[in-house]
């Protein structure tokens, strides 16, 4: 073992690059021809020969030097790298005021934007601002506890937004998670609320599915009162089957009469930031009735962008409301069927009343098909056995709403 007088007196040979004075556990004092001498402490993790460097002498003295060791010696014995844990010691030092729950959370936020549609961006960062930052933002994250946690989200749940509360809670884990790989915290304590909230269990689109009540629904639909607009809307939603957001905000320039086409850009379908910038858009062919509707349409509303123009701003279509309240004044509460639920009457009646194919029926819908192999099919194919499909739907439809008697195909099959 070294004393103090041999690392004052200790000097490197002139001929040599260095010369190392070993102490004990691994410690040595490494000097140069220069005359600077430097601590290491020498170690090995998975059989690799690593070394550690613990200060210069005389700044770092031989009983700090040892002391340095055994602290390093412990964290290796506990499972750590010494090395990565004094990284990631500097890299919270040089950020102290960045440990707080928003500041973290912020910062991984906007990581995801890349990769997020402006929608889904909004709606996160809202409910960040709305429902987590109020009790949680200005607290450093290490210093919340799970029961902290889970009463913010019961402050949520307390409203009757469970879906609400849930999605917080996955926004949470998030960010814990980054936290950790961050360094800003050791562990994940999203993990301890496990159970500990009201189960929410997504629900489906209410949507009639059964061939009377359809065709009531048609007919009711047909003498519907409103104004021209709304009720091309609500007509036009059962013969298309496609979501809300991409139907009432429909533009003419999208609309082809005359090869009875309507190609929805990428921009406006579902679809993540990468589908929407670089996807191909969706075409939906159109049906003779939807072409009639269209037809008729096109000299109220045909000398603006919209389609669907909104009643007090043109610039803007008309709302979501406005066929989900028409539907209601029908007597079709959002209990018994509602705009998105369409999309499930037709991809429901197709494949069991008109025996379509359901790579087809998936097609039309815009869901990315995936085949046995994982690879998903183009959005734009089947665009022929679309239209004969689409055209087929809109003649079934046209038998249900004047109340002839319909074959099942799958029956008949049988």
């Amino acid at each position: 073992m070294l004393t103090d007088a041999q690392c004052r007196n200790a000097k490197c040979p002139s001929d040599k690059k260095q010369a190392r004075f070993s102490d004990s556990g691994g410690l040595y004092l490494q000097i140069s021809p220069a005359g600077s001498k430097r601590w290491f402490w020498k170690y090995r993790i998975a059989g690799v020969e690593k070394q550690m460097a613990l200060g210069s002498y005389p700044d770092v003295s031989l009983t700090a030097a040892r002391r340095a060791r055994d602290v390093a010696k412990l964290q290796k014995s506990e499972g750590h790298d010494p090395v990565q844990v004094r990284v990631a010691a500097k890299l919270k030092a040089t950020n102290p005021a960045g440990e707080t729950f928003k500041v973290v959370a912020l910062e991984w936020y906007g990581k995801q934007l890349s990769q997020w549609s402006t929608a889904h961006a909004e709606r996160s960062l809202r409910q960040f601002e709305r429902d987590l930052f109020p009790r949680l933002g200005d607290r450093r994250l290490k210093t919340i506890e799970p029961v902290e946690l889970l009463a913010t989200l019961r402050k949520v749940e307390e409203r009757g937004a469970i879906e609400t509360a849930d999605r917080g809670l996955m926004l949470a884990r998030q960010v814990w998670r980054y936290g950790v790989a961050t360094g800003r915290v050791d562990r994940d304590i999203t993990s301890d609320l496990k159970g500990a909230l009201s189960p929410y269990r997504g629900k489906h689109f209410a949507a009639i599915t059964d061939p009377v009540k359809l065709g009531e629904m048609l007919r009711a639909i047909q003498a519907y009162k409103g104004g021209h607009i709304v009720r091309s809307a609500l007509q036009l939603a059962p013969l298309l089957f496609q979501r809300p957001g991409e139907l009432r905000a429909a533009a003419w320039a999208e609309i082809d009469l005359e090869n009875a086409l309507w190609t929805i850009p990428a921009a406006r379908m579902k679809r993540g930031k990468d589908g929407k910038e670089n996807g191909n858009p969706h075409q939906v062919p159109l049906s003779r009735q939807a072409l009639e509707i269209l037809s008729n349409l096109y000299p109220l509303t045909g000398h603006g962008v919209l389609v669907f123009p909104g009643e007090r701003n043109h610039d803007r279509p008309i709302s979501e409301n406005s066929v989900r309240t028409a539907l209601i004044t029908l007597g079709y509460t959002p209990d018994v069927h509602t705009w998105h639920g369409f999309r499930a009457t037709a991809r429901t009646m197709l494949a069991e009343r008109l025996d379509c194919d359901p790579l087809v029926i998936e097609a039309q819908l815009a869901h990315a098909v995936k085949d046995a192999n994982g690879r998903a099919y183009n959005r734009t194919q089947y665009l022929q056995h679309r239209t004969v499909m689409m055209q087929s739907w809109a003649d079934y439809l046209d038998k249900l709403r004047k109340g002839a008697d319909i074959i099942d195909l799958s029956q008949r099959a049988a």
